[in-house]
C-alpha cells in the first residue's frame, strides 16, 4: 500500500515562475519529511515534501531566504526552488534541489567498514568540507546540525555533498529549530544554555572531522564503558555537562580502551603531530571556553592541505605514511617505521615551497595552492606532476603542466630553463623557480 504524501505522476507547480514539475519515485524519508525524484522541463531535481507539522509559516520563510542568498559553493545541495501542489489537495509546500549522484557515500557507510577509502581521499574530504563550512559561516549563516547524517563524500576522490540545508539559519537567530545531532551536538547545546550558532557549529565540525579521521567518537572512552544505563542523564553528563576527551594530555581517566576502542588506538598514532595538537585543542580548550577555544575552519583547511603534502608511501606494503616535519626534526636522522608492516621506512624526494614541505611520490602533483598562492583549494588542474623519464623508468623528474617555463638552479649553479611539457629531474639541492613561488628538492 502506497502511504506516501505525494504520488508518482503528481503536479507541483514552482513558486516564483509556477512551472510544472512532476513527481517521480519516493526515495526516502526523515522526521521532517518525504524525498522524491522530479522532473522539471528536462532536468530531474530531488524535491523534499513536508509532513504538516514540519510545513510551518518559519521554515517556509527560512527556505525563501536561502533560495534567494545562493549556495556558498557546489558542495552544497542547496534549496534551489518552492513549491506547492497544483490542485491544492495536498496541503503544505516542498523544496527542490539537485540530486546526489551514486558516487557519493555516507559516512555511516565509512563507520561501518562497507567502503575503504584511501587515507588521501578522507584527508581532501575534510578539507573540502572545512572549506565549505567556512563559505557558509562567512555568509553570516549557521548550519546548526553538522552531523555525519548529513555529509557524503566520493570514496575514489574525496569530493564532498553537503544536505538538509534547509535547517540552516542566519548566525544567533532565536528562530526555533533543529538543536543537532545528539554526540554531535556542542555541550552548551546539550546543556540548553545556547542556541545552535557558528561557534558550535564548529565544535559539531570537530567531532566530524575527527570520526573521519579516526573512525570514533572523541568523547567516548573509559567513561562510556562505566555507564549501564544509556539514559538521558547519562548523554547529558558524557556530552553536556562533564565532557573530557579520550587523549586529553592532562587527564587519563576517559582513555580509550583496548579491545574496545580499537580504532582511535590504531589510528591516532598515524597522524602527525601537529594534527593531534589540533584536535587536542578542539576537545580541550574547546570545551572549556567556547567563544575563544575552539578550532577555526580556516586552521583546518590549512592543515588538512598541508597533510595531503605529507602522504608518502612505504616501500614493503604501500601503506600511505605521513612524514611529521617536528618528529623528523626531534629525532634527527633516526628512522620511522610504517604503521601497518612495522618495517622500516624510507622517504622519498622532497621538495620545500616557502614554509610547505611536499612528499615528491611517484603519484604527486602540485596545484595553484602550491605555486600561485592561490588561497582556493582547486585539485582540479595539477600543474606539475612526478613523472619516469621515458627512456628510462628508474629516473624520475618533475614535468611543468603550467603554462609558463620555470627556471632551475642545480647543485653546481648551472641554470637550465623547463618549457610546459618538460621536466626537471628530481635531485638533492635543485632550486625551481615557478614563478611567483620558488621551491628546492631534498631528501
Amino acid at each position: 500500500m502506497d502511504d506516501h504524501i505525494l504520488r508518482n505522476g503528481q503536479e507541483t507547480l514552482t513558486e516564483s515562475s509556477r512551472m510544472k514539475c512532476v513527481v517521480g519515485q519516493y526515495l526516502g524519508g526523515g522526521g521532517q519529511g518525504e524525498v522524491y525524484s522530479a522532473k522539471l522541463g528536462d532536468k530531474w531535481l530531488a524535491l523534499k515534501w513536508y509532513f504538516p507539522d514540519s510545513a510551518t509559516t518559519e521554515q517556509r520563510a527560512a527556505l525563501e531566504t536561502l533560495v534567494e542568498v545562493k549556495p556558498p559553493n557546489e558542495k552544497f545541495l542547496w534549496p534551489i526552488e518552492l513549491v506547492d501542489v497544483k490542485d491544492q489537495t495536498v496541503p503544505g509546500f516542498g523544496y527542490l534541489m539537485n540530486l546526489r549522484e551514486d558516487r557519493y557515500k555516507g559516512i555511516v557507510d565509512l563507520m561501518r567498514r562497507r567502503i575503504d577509502p584511501k587515507l588521501r581521499t578522507l584527508v581532501t574530504a575534510c578539507l573540502y568540507l572545512a572549506h565549505s563550512y567556512s563559505l557558509l559561516h562567512g555568509k553570516g549563516l549557521c548550519y546548526r546540525d553538522i552531523s555525519f547524517g548529513n555529509v557524503f563524500f566520493d570514496p575514489r576522490n574525496g569530493d564532498v555533498l553537503i544536505c538538509d540545508n534547509d535547517n540552516v539559519t542566519v548566525d544567533k537567530s532565536s528562530i526555533s529549530g533543529v538543536l543537532g545531532t545528539p554526540r554531535f551536538m556542542a555541550p552548551e547545546v546539550v546543556c540548553g544554555k545556547a542556541l545552535p550558532s557558528t561557534q558550535t557549529d564548529l565544535f559539531s565540525l570537530a567531532v566530524l572531522l575527527f570520526y573521519m579521521l579516526m573512525i570514533h567518537h572523541p568523547l567516548e572512552g573509559k567513561r562510556e564503558l562505566a555507564i549501564h544505563s544509556f539514559d538521558l542523564p547519562a548523554m547529558m553528563k558524557l556530552y553536556g555537562e562533564d565532557p573530557l576527551f579520550i587523549f586529553d594530555p592532562t587527564n587519563d581517566s576517559n582513555a580509550p580502551v583496548a579491545g574496545i576502542h580499537d580504532n582511535a588506538l590504531l589510528l591516532w598514532p598515524i597522524y602527525p603531530e601537529s594534527i593531534r595538537k589540533l584536535f587536542s585543542r578542539a576537545f580541550t580548550d574547546g570545551l572549556k571556553d567556547p567563544t575563544h577555544g575552539r578550532v577555526r575552519e580556516g586552521e583546518w583547511r590549512s592543515a588538512f592541505a598541508d597533510l595531503r603534502d605529507w602522504i608518502f608511501y612505504c616501500g614493503q606494503c604501500a601503506a600511505e605514511n605521513f612524514y611529521d616535519a617536528e618528529v623528523a626534526r626531534a629525532i634527527d636522522g633516526k628512522r620511522s617505521v610504517c604503521w601497518h608492516c612495522k618495517k622500516d621506512l624510507s622517504l622519498p624526494y622532497r621538495i620545500r615551497l616557502g614554509n610547505k614541505v611536499v612528499m615528491l611520490n611517484r603519484d604527486t602533483e602540485l596545484f595553484p595552492h602550491h605555486l600561485d598562492g592561490q588561497k582556493g583549494y582547486d585539485f582540479s588542474r595539477a600543474l606539475a606532476s612526478v613523472t619516469p623519464h621515458p627512456n628510462d623508468p628508474t629516473v624520475w623528474g618533475l614535468k611543468n603542466l603550467a603554462d609558463q617555463k620555470w627556471v632551475t638552479t642545480n647543485r653546481a649553479g648551472i641554470i637550465n630553463e623547463v618549457e610546459p611539457g618538460r621536466s626537471v629531474r628530481l635531485d638533492v639541492g635543485v632550486k625551481i623557480q615557478f614563478g611567483t613561488t620558488g621551491g628546492e628538492i631534498n631528501l
